[in-house]
């Protein structure tokens, strides 16, 4: 309605394409969007209500009918799998890649990479629901190209240099790591929370996160509505990113029962300034 598809994002990194959640149109929006879908090696599915898996058998379909053989991960509440599998043989479809479900039951590290950890934790939802943390690694530090020259210093101490050792010159001179190198940005991190009532824990989860997604299905005035469906509203919102100190908070999931979104920018506003609204189709970048 009003243009607004179910839940579904990408987040990108590096070489990776990690998609969450995978509600109804999830295919046609990647199409539309020009999302390289068959880089994507890992799924999120935060819960089982519709609107955030209905595209998933389609999608695992489509892979097959492209002639995917790359293995492909779904983190996902346990009977996910089963639902799935269920599909899958009523259709008499049998996969040709490799298809791997990881139970999500207890918040941990569930994808650990040189570069990257994603964690899971539990939100406050009508059924089991979880929200996920994106977090770079800390980066290496940089070289100073010119006084990595001024000091001769050879290639094979540049491995060193970025691990943070001092230079030793072959006349036994020490050179200060800092003085050749240049320190890294601070390690970026997103998290993603799912449909979940006002819960001040998460917040505690998420701290100093510098992108928050949190719902907002209702603005404050539906404060008893949100809470009788497991839901938040706009100041909600707002208040868990003063508690955990995100640097930016971006609000979606509006209800179906508002055509105009502005004032969900504004209530949110008033109480988290740096507030934008998620708009389909938009690419929100995580920065320092």
């Amino acid at each position: 309605m009003y243009d607004r598809h179910p839940t579904s994002q990408v987040v990108a990194y590096n070489e990776f394409l990690f998609l969450v959640d995978c509600g109804e149109g999830t295919q046609l929006q990647m199409t539309r969007y020009k999302i390289r879908r068959n880089r994507i090696r890992h799924i999120f599915i935060s819960h089982l209500h519709g609107d955030h898996y209905f595209g998933l058998p389609g999608l695992l379909t489509s892979y097959g009918l492209n002639n995917r053989t790359e293995d492909l991960w779904i983190f996902c509440p346990p009977p996910l799998e089963a639902i799935i599998d269920l599909q899958l043989k009523a259709a008499g479809t049998v996969l040709p890649y490799p298809l791997h479900f990881v139970a999500l039951d207890k918040e941990a590290v569930i994808f650990d990479d040189k570069k990257i950890r994603i964690s899971c934790f539990p939100v406050s939802h009508r059924i089991p629901c979880w929200g996920f943390l994106f977090e770079e690694k800390p980066k290496p530090l940089k070289l100073n190209p010119d006084l990595l020259r001024t000091y001769a210093v050879p290639s094979e101490w540049y491995g060193r240099l970025k691990s943070g050792e001092d230079f030793i010159m072959k006349t036994g001179k020490v050179i200060p790591n800092e003085a050749l190198t240049i320190p890294a940005g601070p390690p970026l991190s997103y998290a993603y929370c799912a449909d979940t009532a006002y819960n001040e824990a998460i917040a505690e989860r998420i701290k100093h996160v510098h992108l928050l997604y949190h719902e907002t299905t209702y603005l404050d005035s539906q404060r008893d509505k949100a809470f009788l469906r497991g839901h938040s509203t706009t100041r909600q919102a707002a208040a868990i990113a003063r508690q955990a100190e995100v640097h930016r908070l971006l609000i979606g999931h509006f209800s179906s029962r508002y055509e105009i979104l502005d004032e969900f920018l504004e209530e949110t506003k008033a109480d988290f300034e740096n507030t934008e609204l998620a708009v389909e189709g938009a690419t929100y970048f995580v920065s320092g």
